[in-house]
């Protein structure tokens, strides 16, 4: 019998059933968001969070001797989950911030309108108007997927770097009120989520 099935063999019920119940609500999660991926839907987003939620609490407050392979299992699906997760979470924050009145751009961005061009030119040919903060999408992705990674690793502090290098990197894109409240909103949404979902592994570790 090698280590793995020993470690395994040795876990208390109380592990068991923490371990099997967070595993299943973690997964039914992870299909909850990303059948709302394509299309956020409120209903399928309530329920997941409700059981990222009930993870949270129960790893937090239920004391029990995970073993490693159980925990690196838990640790790669709370980094799917943080990462995919994200994305449809974000996006119902943003629609619910600005009433869906932001108008989302082919590129991952939003569709702005362009103050210098508010002259004869521009309403003769109708409003003109420009994607910013191009590549919202992938770079969302990256940045649950780095702070995911640093809360398993244990190194939370990470997590800081994450959202300096963003600030820079957008900072001449922070002209409109709308670039800023979708950078404002957008990155806290997103990262709260990875964060919540993330520290279940370490939380259950300890």
């Amino acid at each position: 019998m090698d280590a793995a099935a020993v470690d395994l063999a040795g876990m208390t019920l109380d592990a068991l059933i923490l371990v099997v119940g967070v595993v299943a609500a973690l997964t039914a999660a992870l299909v909850l968001v990303t059948v709302s991926s394509r299309s956020v839907r409120t209903g399928p987003l309530a329920v997941a969070g409700a059981l990222v939620v009930v993870c949270f609490v129960a790893v937090s407050v239920v004391p029990a001797r995970i073993p490693a392979l159980a925990g690196a299992v838990l640790a790669l699906l709370t980094i799917a989950l943080a990462t995919v997760g994200g994305n449809p979470v974000a996006r119902w924050v943003l629609r619910a911030a600005d009433g869906g009145k932001t108008t989302e751009g082919p590129r991952g961005g939003i569709l702005v309108e362009l103050m210098a061009e508010r002259s004869v030119a521009a309403t003769v040919s109708g409003t003109h108007q420009e994607e910013i903060l191009r590549g919202g999408t992938t770079i969302g992705y990256l940045e649950r997927l780095a702070a995911a990674l640093s809360l398993v690793a244990g190194f939370p502090a990470a997590i800081a770097v994450i959202v300096a290098l963003k600030g820079i990197g957008r900072f001449t894109e922070l002209a409109t009120p709308a670039a800023r409240e979708r950078f404002i909103v957008g990155t806290l949404a997103s990262l709260v989520w990875a964060c919540a979902v993330g520290a279940i592994a370490p939380l259950a570790l300890w």
